[in-house]
């Protein structure tokens, strides 16, 4: 678990993420954001939240804490709580939960997924590379956002360690089948920014301000 680092100057409380973000669109207009948490002060967690055609927005989080701080920080129209169980093998992802189930391949690394595992984590974990990077970011993939205010007065940087294409997607909400794989359009809408347009896995460590005061439990 990590520690939580607080800076005397600010009275903040900065919490970090080291995972996997998932980002694709489906034929039936629902799209879909998985969060794979290897290190979190929360202990190691995977989250799903998915948006459908009509603008819904919905959360799919393991734990009642869990969903409490996601919530926080993003917005959501309704919220579930219930097992995220993900499988990695080779280039496989399985993603099973009582509402949802995903699966989908990763290609190879193209020339921006190549120059970001160039980038030493140490480096990409640091808040001042998300906010010199956020430019750059919304130029070449639109929608995406690498710094911005979250909920509940908190500030977000996300900083990218990977990036990999989806070859091919298929999944299921509720039995239903969702289609075939289509790009992230329009973008999501749970936080200040959206994932890429074209359906990918990115490594990305995740660094969370809390508001001025405002503290979390062990």
């Amino acid at each position: 678990m990590n520690r939580i680092l607080t800076t005397a100057q600010s009275s903040r409380s900065w919490l970090r993420f080291d995972g996997w973000i998932a980002g694709l669109g489906t034929a039936s207009g629902t799209r879909i954001v998985l969060g794979h948490w290897q290190r979190t002060p929360f202990g190691p967690f995977s989250d799903v939240m998915l948006e459908h055609r009509s603008g819904e927005r919905l959360l799919i989080a393991p734990t009642q804490r869990t969903a409490d701080f996601i919530r926080s920080t993003y917005a959501f129209d309704d919220i579930r709580v219930g097992p995220v169980e993900v499988t990695v093998s080779g280039e496989s992802w399985s993603v099973a939960s009582p509402s949802l189930e995903l699966r989908f391949v990763v290609g190879r690394r193209g020339p921006l997924g190549l120059a970001l595992r160039a980038v030493p984590a140490v480096l990409a974990r640091r808040p001042v590379w998300s906010a010199l990077t956020d430019v750059p970011a919304r130029l070449l993939l639109s929608g995406v956002r690498t710094r911005g205010s979250a909920g509940g007065g908190r500030t977000e940087w996300y900083g990218a360690r990977d990036l990999r294409p989806m070859r091919t997607v298929s999944a299921a909400f509720e039995g239903v089948d969702l289609g075939p794989m289509a790009p992230v359009t329009p973008p999501v809408r749970f936080g200040f920014g959206s994932v890429p347009p074209r359906p990918c896995l990115t490594r990305v460590t995740t660094t969370v301000a809390l508001s001025r005061g405002e503290g979390l439990c062990p």
